[in-house]
């Protein structure tokens, strides 16, 4: 028994400690920063936020609400071409359809062509995951173990390039804008490159190696709902063609929300259009190849100017607005309670 007890420490033997050693690290002794806290530092503070976020939040809304902006809903205006895309069997059938509508006063400056989607929604996991970052890179992979399924492989075997859902559902509308001058129609030139991120269009996204692009991408086939395969995207311009054509890449970037607008093309500020779109009658005229129907979904065509905020969304300024509304509210309640604390602090010592 005495044996083995003899780990247990014997009368007058001293307990071993626990403790931390008395160091400046182990018992958090370390110089630093320690602010004294004063009803001045805090009531200052509040109301230099407040008046901080108020100030940035009435210039973005205001910078906001100067962007000029129109907005045109297609969807019921090209019914015709609706109902002859919802038949899957249709999609080598061209449709055409115009929208006319007038400008009242000039936009000037650099103006944007977007389209926009409604009641389409991209951020499903699924769907989001449904890609393959490594192809669009122009490595040669094996895409059937990717998260591509079940837009990977035709049933004869022939790999989709790109494959995947959001490659898949590639907007495909073609959308040219005609100034209507008296008699004549002049059509409005329209840039369809540089509207990428630059890491985008030099990083994420690259062609296959090859001698030309056609044979880079032998041995694969368009994507199902395509009208053509992923190096003719571009036919004009072979720096915008394939995996690193500006509209596939912008289309890529999914949105975080079921109405959203991507940037389609810019206005280049040439001739009559120097100074921006005058005042006048315009028609769009739309190649119809997306179907919306069946989502109950509906497209738009924006042409907007842009500020050094940005676009139109007044959302960054209003949050700045209720930010700076909350901390100089704050400040004044914090005001309030001190003095009457300090107020009674004062009747008690009298």
């Amino acid at each position: 028994m005495k044996n083995k007890m003899s780990f247990l420490p014997q009368e007058g033997e001293a307990h071993p400690s626990r403790c931390p050693d008395n160091s400046a690290f182990k018992q958090q002794k370390l110089p630093a920063w320690k602010p004294q806290l004063t009803i001045a530092t805090v009531l200052s503070s509040f109301f230099v936020i407040g008046v901080f976020c108020l100030s940035v939040g009435v210039c973005l809304i205001l910078s906001a609400n100067s962007v000029r902006e129109v907005q045109i809903d297609y969807s019921d205006k090209c019914s015709d071409c609706s109902k002859l895309r919802e038949n899957s069997s249709n999609w080598n059938k061209e449709c055409h359809c115009y929208v006319n509508f007038t400008l009242k006063e000039d936009i000037l400056g650099d103006v944007f062509m977007y389209y926009g989607l409604q009641n389409f929604y991209q951020n499903h996991r699924r769907y989001v995951m449904s890609r393959s970052d490594a192809q669009l890179l122009g490595r040669n992979v094996n895409i059937q173990k990717s998260y591509c399924t079940p837009f990977t492989t035709y049933k004869n075997g022939t790999p989709m390039a790109p494959c995947g859902a959001i490659a898949n559902s590639m907007f495909n509308d073609t959308i040219d804008l005609y100034y209507n001058l008296n008699s004549s129609v002049i059509q409005v030139p329209l840039l369809k490159t540089g509207n990428s991120w630059w890491t985008d269009k030099n990083v994420k996204f690259r062609n296959p190696k090859s001698y030309n692009l056609s044979s880079a991408f032998a041995g694969t086939a368009r994507p199902l709902y395509w009208q053509k395969p992923v190096y003719l995207l571009d036919e004009q311009d072979e720096r915008n063609t394939g995996y690193i054509n500006d509209d596939f890449i912008i289309w890529m970037r999914v949105s975080a929300f079921a109405t959203f607008r991507n940037l389609y093309r810019r206005v280049r500020r040439i001739r009559w259009f120097a100074d921006g779109l005058p005042a006048g009658n315009y028609t769009f005229h739309i190649s119809y190849n997306f179907p919306v129907s069946k989502f109950k979904g509906r497209k738009h065509v924006i042409l907007s100017t842009v500020v050094w905020s940005g676009g139109s969304n007044p959302f960054l300024g209003i949050a700045y607005v209720v930010t700076g509304t909350a901390a100089t509210l704050t400040g004044f309640v914090i005001t309030a309670i001190h003095l009457k604390l300090r107020k009674k602090k004062t009747y008690f010592q009298k």
